[in-house]
């Protein structure tokens, strides 16, 4: 899935939930129950999600909704196989948007 978010220090939860095409509900979700996912919250409490934070909600948002992990697996996934998993993850996101480039430019054909 390839997220276009603008190059910011700081994303609001709005911005991240609509670029995932899901509700701020699930991404608060997550944030409880995946241990990676740190937001800052300032004083109103709003979270705040850095691009670190986007890119692990890339990676959950891959295991779980496209590859159909349950939440359970999701997190031994992150725990034992993290670093194999973000390298694969990294290539196929890699691949991804070179299509995306490609199909691009086949329709301005």
């Amino acid at each position: 899935m390839h997220i276009d978010l603008p190059e910011k220090r700081y994303y609001g939860i709005g911005e991240v939930a609509k670029a995932f095409k899901v509700n701020a509900s699930l991404i608060r979700f997550w944030e409880k129950e995946f241990d990676v996912l740190k937001p800052k919250k300032n004083a109103k409490g709003n979270r705040k999600f850095t691009p670190e934070d986007v890119k692990n909600l890339k990676f959950i948002y891959h295991l779980v909704k496209e590859r159909g992990f349950t939440l359970e697996g999701a997190k031994t996934h992150l725990k034992e196989e993290k670093k194999q998993a973000l390298e694969k993850f990294e290539i196929i996101e890699k691949l991804e948007s070179i299509k995306a480039q490609l199909n691009k430019i086949k329709t301005q054909l």
